[in-house]
C-alpha cells in the first residue's frame, strides 16, 4: 500500500523493520516499530494499525496458528473541516499456516478488532470543562 503523508506501518516480529518509535509489545519481545508518528492524523492512523496487530497475534493465538511476523499499514485522508473520510488499512503476516487459515485469521481480526469497530461506528468527542 503506498502511504499519504498522514499513513503509519507497524510492524512486529519477523516483519519488523525500519526506524521510528519502537513500543513494547506483549506478544513481541523486540516490541513494534511505528513510524512516522509526529502528527495527529498518524496517530489515529497508528491507533488502528496498533490495534490490528494487536489483534492479529491474539487471534493467531486462539487459532492454534503460528505468526512471526505481523505488519500493518493505515491511512486516510481529510476533508477541508479536517474530518476524516475514512480508513484503510492492508495485514501482511508472515505465518507457515495454509492461505485458507490466513484468510480466516484475518478476517476474525477484521471482525473483532476494536479500534476499528469504534471508529466505523462512529461517535461524539466532548471536551469537559
Amino acid at each position: 500500500m503506498d502511504l499519504t503523508p498522514f499513513g503509519v506501518r507497524a510492524s512486529a516480529g519477523s516483519l519488523r523493520v525500519g526506524d521510528g518509535v519502537v513500543l513494547p509489545h506483549a506478544w513481541s519481545d523486540s516490541g513494534v516499530v511505528a513510524a512516522p508518528v509526529s502528527n495527529g492524523a498518524q496517530l489515529l492512523h497508528l491507533a488502528i494499525a496498533m490495534c490490528v496487530l494487536n489483534d492479529t497475534y491474539r487471534e493467531a493465538k486462539r487459532l492454534g496458528l503460528p505468526l512471526d511476523g505481523v505488519t500493518v499499514e493505515a491511512d486516510g485522508g481529510f476533508d477541508e473541516q479536517w474530518t476524516s473520510t475514512g480508513v484503510t488499512y492492508s495485514v501482511t503476516i508472515d505465518s507457515s499456516a495454509s492461505a485458507e487459515d490466513r484468510a480466516r485469521l484475518l478476517a476474525a481480526v477484521d471482525d473483532v478488532a476494536e479500534i476499528p469497530k469504534a471508529f466505523r461506528k462512529g461517535g461524539p468527542v466532548t471536551r469537559v470543562h
